[in-house]
């Protein structure tokens, strides 16, 4: 099994001020993709520069030529799936089809209540992304779209050209519970993981992958469920949410084991933060570079 390597740039820095190099990086380190963060400001960098994810990716998807971009990931906590799909319509086309959605139910965070609105509940999330999920679907792959929801709707919203990848872009499916599986099954070309949160604090890498081993089984029968076959989907870790924390990114040893480790449980695609000093993201840049360029044929 191929592993894919791919990485994860916090929209953090100015366009003209390190920003549109440390994507062009990403091209030439031969990362699978860079993504970004959709939020609209995010735990400890609440208080410093956050740029918005959709023109960020635009910029990057101009500055780039074979990179595949995304975000990691999109909800429904400040979106609507009308004006969404328009923005991915012009992304997709901008980029050359090279964007995948990375998209979940989100959490209750900040951008929970930006908007003045109270959190939702988990509930209300899960309802709410099932309904989002299905429209936007729909809005990226036919013409025009009329629907009534409990939660969005859609009055004859046109779509043409509709997206350069066929049928549309790829969805990546954030998700680890029941209906997030379901849905990640029906509509994901990949499913997303962080690991579990319970594990985070207390947990060692053994359980956190073992746990990420039985996410893969649950998504394995949710796609049986609607007859998919399961290898259609990637994998994707998305990292420094697991115990291992930041020690991955120590040396091109601990990588390998880190990434070894989870491709013998199902993990297809795994995705390193690039390094910010003083963050819960620190690293040392050129041990990062070296990882990327060594680690993969490792890996093979």
């Amino acid at each position: 099994m191929t592993l894919r390597l791919s990485t994860v740039i916090l929209p953090i820095d100015p366009w003209h001020k390190g920003g549109r190099e440390r994507w062009q990086r990403a091209e030439e380190l031969g990362f699978h993709a860079a993504y970004t963060y959709d939020h609209l400001s995010w735990r400890t960098f609440r208080d410093g520069p956050w740029y918005g994810a959709l023109p960020t990716l635009t910029a990057a998807a101009t500055a780039t030529e074979h990179l595949r971009l995304g975000t990691l990931v999109t909800s429904p906590n400040f979106r609507h799936p009308v004006p969404l799909a328009k923005e991915l319509i012009s992304l997709d086309d901008i980029s050359g089809g090279r964007i995948t959605l990375g998209i979940g139910a989100g959490g209750s965070g900040f951008d929970a209540t930006v908007l003045g609105q109270e959190a939702w509940t988990p509930r209300e999330r899960a309802d709410r992304f099932g309904e989002f999920l299905s429209l936007l679907d729909r809005l990226l792959t036919e013409d025009s779209v009329s629907h009534i929801g409990t939660h969005y709707s859609a009055e004859e919203a046109r779509n043409l050209p509709g997206c350069v990848q066929r049928p549309r872009l790829p969805f990546a499916v954030a998700a680890t519970g029941p209906r997030g599986l379901k849905l990640a099954a029906r509509h994901g070309r990949a499913w997303v993981t962080t690991g579990d949160p319970k594990l985070f604090e207390e947990g060692t890498p053994e359980q956190s992958a073992e746990a990420i081993r039985g996410q893969v089984d649950r998504l394995g029968k949710a796609c049986a469920e609607l007859g998919r076959d399961v290898a259609e989907l990637d994998k994707i870790l998305l990292t420094g949410f697991t115990p291992d924390r930041g020690r991955p990114l120590e040396s091109v040893d601990a990588f390998v084991d880190f990434a070894g480790r989870h491709r013998d449980v199902g993990i297809t695609e795994i995705v390193v933060h690039w390094p910010i000093p003083g963050s819960d993201f620190a690293a040392d840049e050129a041990v990062f570079e070296k990882i990327v360029t060594e680690a993969p044929a490792q890996l093979r």
